[in-house]
């Protein structure tokens, strides 16, 4: 019985927690979203990029 009591209190504590996240977001305006998409975008161009220049150098080392 008490391990159940534990379990409600956790999930009462994770809702309540939840409920207060929640009121402190906020949709991002038109410029923030933007913002981040292109942040997004360079950080997976520059990853793509170098993942290729790598795979460009092990092609001419090991063939």
């Amino acid at each position: 019985m008490e391990f159940k009591e534990s379990k409600a209190k956790k999930l009462k504590r994770f809702l309540k927690e939840t409920h207060r996240v929640i009121k402190l977001t906020k949709k991002p305006s038109k410029q923030e979203w933007l913002t981040a998409t292109k942040i997004t975008g360079l950080g997976t161009a520059v990853i793509g990029a170098l993942g290729f220049v790598i795979f460009i150098i092990k092609q001419l080392i090991f063939n």
